[in-house]
Parts: C-alpha cells; structure tokens; sequence
C-alpha cells in the first residue's frame, strides 16, 4: 500500500491535497446551486427536496474533504461516521425530490407510498451503518437510491413526457454512475490524481447536470386537476 500523499502548508500538514481539493469542488457547486435556488424562492415541494439535497450534500463533502482527508491524521475512524449519515441524509433528499417530480404523471396517493417507502429503506441503511460501522452499506444506499430510485424514476418519467429536466437529471446520474465505477476499480493516474479524485471529479460534472435538470423542473400548480 503505497504512503498517503501529503503537503505542509504555513507549517499545516495536509493529507491528500487532490482528493480534498475534487471533494472541496464538489462542495463549492452544491453550495451555489444551492445558493440559486434560494434566491429564486421556489415553493414546489420537488424544488425544495432537491434544493436542500445540495445544501446537504455541499455539507458532506466537506466534511469529507476536510475530516475525512486532509486532516483525519487529527481524527478518530469515528468521525468518519458523521460524514457518511450526512451524505446518506442527502442521498434521501435527492429520492424523495425525484419521487416529488412523479406528480407529473402519478395519483398523490401512489407518491406518497413511495415517501414512506423510501423513510423505510433509509432507516433500514442507516441501521445497517450503525451496527456494522462498514462504508459498503453507505455506497450500498448511495447505488440504489441514485441508480435504483432516482434514475428509474426519471427514466420513467422521460418516457411518459419527454421533458428537458429528466434528460439533465439522467445525464448526471451517468457521471455519478462513472464515478462509482471508478470508486469501486480504484482505477488511478496517478498517486497524486488518484481514483478518489477522479471520482469525485465525475461527481463534479454529475452535480453541474443535475442542476442543469432541476432548474427545468415545471409543476404547474395553476392546473393541480393534471397532477392529481
């Protein structure tokens, strides 16, 4: 196992310079679209849930960019946790938004089924971390909330309408989707650019696409007989 890359900086010693900084990126656009969007002043509940999962999402990566990188040389394995219920929280969000969008098509009641199913299967995953403290059930709930429950849904959608967001929304979900691969492989440049900063460099694109698709999401509130 090769030694962690590190640099001193005004006498601070920094763990994985590269990776924290593809985390901190992926941070910095969470934080803006997030900022966006709260200027905009939106009310729909599907702009809301994906308006909060950049906050969230903004705060988790800093967290592991910072907590989980750069500095965990000053840190317990325990602290790691925090960044992962974090990240796990804005992975629910990002659910429960694509789950929203479906008033498009879907009776209220079939979407607030899918509500309570995905407060279970959150629930379930973050049992899971708990007792096992194993990162894979992290990634387990990231893969099948983004690829099972979001892509499935606005794959469905783009079916039924055809519509511009989903088409963003599901181009973001294909970088994210890259990005797991290369995750799961560890398939790295180089020592300095390694397979978590390549990771979270997709994951940079992912966000900007997503944005791309939220931003055109339209509930037309005017006419609610059509998403009744």
């Amino acid at each position: 196992m090769e030694d962690i890359v590190q640099i001193e900086l005004f006498g601070i010693r920094i763990d994985e310079p590269i990776v924290t900084l593809t985390d901190l990126l992926v941070s910095f656009l969470c934080f803006l679209y997030f900022f966006k969007m709260q200027q905009e002043n939106r009310k729909e509940k599907v702009y809301l849930y994906f308006k909060y999962y950049f906050l969230i999402m903004g705060l988790a990566t800093t967290f592991g960019g910072l907590i989980g990188h750069a500095f965990y040389y000053e840190f317990s394995r325990a602290w790691k946790l925090v960044g992962w219920i974090i990240s796990m929280f804005a992975i629910m969000l990002i659910e429960r938004g694509a789950i929203e969008h479906t008033r498009i098509v879907l009776n209220k009641k079939y979407v607030k089924i899918l509500g309570v199913v995905n407060i279970i299967e959150f629930l379930i995953f973050l049992g899971l971390v708990f007792y096992t403290l194993d990162f894979f059930y992290v990634q387990l709930h990231s893969g099948y909330g983004l690829m099972f429950v979001v892509l499935v849904i606005e794959f469905m959608l783009f079916l039924k309408t055809k519509n511009l967001s989903t088409q963003y929304i599901m181009a973001g979900l294909g970088f994210a989707a890259l990005s797991a691969l290369v995750f799961a492989t560890e398939f790295s440049i180089h020592r300095w650019f390694n397979y978590l900063s390549i990771s979270h460099t997709l994951m940079a694109v992912a966000t900007v696409f997503i944005y791309g698709g939220v931003k055109r999401i339209e509930i037309k509130e005017e006419h609610p007989k059509e998403y009744a």
